[in-house]
């Protein structure tokens, strides 16, 4: 029995080591080994721990991340939890952004070699300037990417290099919001994003 408790709270301790991240943002394999190598030991438990808040763990070992989601309610639920983790709404430009990191992320796997996709600011920028109208401002296309890129970095799916601000690595999680089965679709999907363009450009 004394065994029991000299044992319990090291167990506990190592539990909300792993879970307190997690509920704080994305845990990746780069940033911190140890806490990584712990998460894959007690993932059955935190499993567990998390269910109870209506939440589920979401880890791809290969690609060395992981996160929690709400869990998908049954409609028969008698009494439905409140969403301990909210849903962002994104605005149109930053779809679009997301979008297209997300098929320059598959284009770079399939090459092959690198496992780390780094882009300039100006490398972000061309991908945009293909759905903007001819002759737009190249100044207020740095500043709109600028901005956007800063919108994608607050939700994780991008990293500015230290001491390189015009430097980002895409994090390779945007791999787990946008599925191949939507990036099956993204040509129709990208035909909308430049009729939506052309129609907010005939607005102006």
């Amino acid at each position: 029995m004394q065994e029991d408790s000299l044992t319990r709270p090291t167990a506990e301790a190592d539990l909300s080591a792993v879970v307190v991240p997690l509920l704080k943002g994305v845990v990746y394999r780069d940033d911190d080994a140890a806490r990584w190598s712990a998460l894959l030991d007690l993932q059955g438990r935190v499993r567990d721990y998390v269910a109870v808040l209506g939440l589920e763990l979401s880890l791809d070992e290969a690609e060395g991340y992981a996160f929690l989601r709400s869990r998908v309610q049954a409609e028969d639920e008698t009494m439905p939890l409140p969403r301990l983790i909210a849903r962002r709404p994104l605005s149109f430009p930053v779809s679009l952004l997301l979008a297209l990191l997300r098929k320059k992320l598959a284009e770079f796997d399939a090459a092959g070699g690198d496992t780390r996709l780094i882009l300039s600011r100006d490398d972000v920028a061309e991908l945009v300037r293909v759905f903007l109208p001819e002759g737009s401002n190249e100044t207020r296309l740095i500043d709109q990417v600028d901005t956007h890129l800063n919108r994608v970095a607050d939700l994780g799916f991008v990293r500015r290099l230290r001491g390189q601000d015009n430097m980002i690595e895409v994090q390779r999680i945007l791999k787990a919001f946008v599925d191949a089965q939507w990036l099956s679709q993204f040509d129709a999907r990208l035909a909308a994003y430049r009729a939506q363009l052309g129609g907010a450009s005939d607005e102006e």
